[in-house]
């Protein structure tokens, strides 16, 4: 399997730095157990980074410090090396965790509107983002729409398309507040993508936006 759409070059080097909010942190832990082009990217901006801070006299944060602080997040990214898979089942350890273990089709899903659910994903961390899975079915295409933030989605089952191509299992969208777009699922099954948000979404039609308190999204 190989994805083919990306992170953001800036957002590999915040996710490297620790800056990008903690649900875009998972959203990307997430993608590179699928990815190994953007695995390897953040482990350069990683390598980058630690050699930065010797040439700059600074006292290196240890990479059992690193470790620990990002496994209490839940974000820690699979090694190859590691004896636990990075999928099972097609979700990413790190989302597996999260979810307690619990397959994509036994969660609590929400309906919010024929053929549009979701489930909310309760993060510890102190920042206002937002992690979230949507799950559309077939045919059904997602209002005109911006974002009020960045936006990482991950497709995790089926795929959809908007203007810039079609997203499959494992791709993922790094949109900023300038995208606008209306993705349809393209896929004969429903569409299961693991989103990060960092202000609700901006619909442009008046009666998505009066649905918008309903739909949670």
């Amino acid at each position: 399997m190989k994805t083919k759409h990306h992170l953001d070059d800036a957002t590999v080097v915040a996710h490297a730095a620790g800056t990008l909010p903690d649900a875009h942190m998972i959203v990307v832990a997430a993608h590179v157990a699928f990815c190994s082009e953007c695995r390897m990217a953040v482990r350069e901006a990683e390598a980058i980074g630690g050699n930065l801070l010797v040439e700059q006299d600074e006292k290196p944060v240890s990479t059992t410090c690193r470790e620990a602080t990002m496994a209490s997040l839940g974000m820690v990214l699979e090694r190859p090396a590691k004896a636990r898979p990075a999928l099972r089942a097609g979700v990413p350890a790190v989302l597996d965790k999260l979810l307690q273990g619990k397959a994509l089709d036994a969660i609590a899903w929400k309906k919010k509107a024929p053929g549009i659910a979701k489930f909310d994903i309760a993060l510890a961390g102190g920042d206002q983002s937002h992690l979230q899975l949507l799950r559309i079915g077939p045919g059904r295409e997602m209002p005109e729409h911006g974002h009020g933030g960045e936006e990482l989605t991950l497709i995790l089952r089926g795929s959809y398309s908007d203007h810039t191509g079609r997203y499959e299992m494992g791709d993922v969208a790094d949109l900023d507040q300038e995208m606008e777009h209306s993705p349809k699922v393209d896929s004969q099954e429903d569409c299961i993508c693991l989103v990060a948000t960092e202000a609700p979404t901006k619909f442009r039609s008046f009666w998505a936006r009066l649905a918008q308190p309903y739909l949670g999204i």
